[in-house]
């Protein structure tokens, strides 16, 4: 399935539970599609956001909100229902926004071109942390709790913040290039980021300094990484290749679809993972059917691996809970209890 979105996006995201799916484009315009199994999509909402390119969209608020950010340094808090403008927060960084993260239920973090990270709480409409983490812009940002924060950088370096301590607890060493995405790995015990040569590096949790394992077969840039399962990436690259890699235990880079002839710049599922998403340098955005995918991948392992690598030296601290990026299913809250959610930011 594709859709022609009419000028060349910067970021997407599927809404937690319904079948929709929200674009960030370089205009500064949001939309909104609707889309369906057998191929069709609607755009049910094209919303002037901002007035500088729009480069970074997330749902918050179980799906009832689009959070968007912009070089213009505001963030927009729009209505998914209605497409009215909840709140407008103008100047929330010194530099351009580059990145946008939901961390919980309450909490989202942003990050500029000049190396800043903020985490704004829902609930109190404030700035509860910021963090000068890098000295170059932020690249992508995750998170495996609700008290840590990684972060990537143009300047070749990976950050964790700690939002309990609000400070930067760890700093990898240089790299020899830039690091452009990251995903946490091996329930939480590796982290995986790609680099603009197209090498991944791996890290082990608890030792950043450098990195644990260098994963080559890559040509090009690696500017998306999405998570499969526990020991399987899918990664968007400046070739327009999406690629199956194995990291831990079996290593297989597997092609499984052709975006594009220009860099592949996000990859998204769906919220049934039945759909992933792509978007590059191009305004035509690519839904892909998940399982006919896999059924054109003969070397794909049958089931997930789920078994553990002699390498995984240091777990995450067994008192810090996991897996609050999960978001509750939408409904439940009107808009207008997201209104006082956002009033103010």
């Amino acid at each position: 399935m594709e859709i022609n979105l009419g000028k060349v996006p910067f970021d997407l995201d599927f809404h937690p539970s319904s079948p929709l799916l929200a674009t960030a484009l370089i205009s500064g315009d949001l939309h909104l599609y609707r889309y369906v199994a057998d191929g069709q999509s609607q755009r049910i909402l094209n919303i002037a956001a901002h007035t500088e390119s729009c480069r970074a969209v997330r749902f918050v608020n179980s799906g009832e909100v689009l959070l968007t950010a912009s070089p213009d340094l505001s963030l927009l808090a729009t209505d998914v229902e209605t497409g009215t403008a909840i709140a407008r927060l103008n100047d929330a960084h010194g530099a351009a926004i580059n990145r946008v993260i939901s961390l919980s239920e309450t909490t989202v973090a942003s990050g500029d071109d000049e190396g800043c990270i903020k985490v704004w709480d829902i609930r109190s409409r404030t700035c509860c942390n910021t963090f000068e983490a890098h000295e170059d812009w932020i690249s992508d940002m995750t998170s495996v709790n609700q008290l840590q924060l990684i972060a990537t950088s143009g300047d070749g370096t990976l950050s964790v913040c700690n939002l309990r301590k609000n400070k930067v607890e760890n700093r990898s060493e240089f790299s020899e290039d830039e690091l452009l995405s990251v995903i946490v790995m091996k329930n939480g015990r590796k982290v995986v980021c790609g680099s603009q040569s197209g090498v991944l590096l791996l890290y082990s949790w608890g030792q950043f300094d450098d990195c644990s394992d260098r994963f080559t077969g890559i040509p090009m840039s690696i500017d998306a990484l999405l998570k499969f399962d526990e020991n399987t990436l899918i990664s968007g690259s400046e070739d327009g290749i999406l690629r199956l890699v194995g990291i831990l235990p079996n290593r297989i880079i597997q092609p499984l679809a052709e975006h594009s002839e220009y860099p592949i710049e996000g990859i998204a599922f769906s919220h049934d993972r039945e759909f992933l998403g792509s978007i590059s340098h191009s305004p035509i955005l690519k839904l892909w059917n998940m399982q006919e995918l896999l059924a054109n991948t003969p070397s794909f392992p049958s089931d997930p691996i789920t078994t553990a690598d002699s390498d995984d030296e240091m777990a995450i601290d067994e008192n810090v809970n996991q897996g609050s990026r999960v978001r509750r299913s939408a409904g439940g809250q009107s808009s207008v209890a997201s209104s006082n959610f956002f009033a103010d930011l």
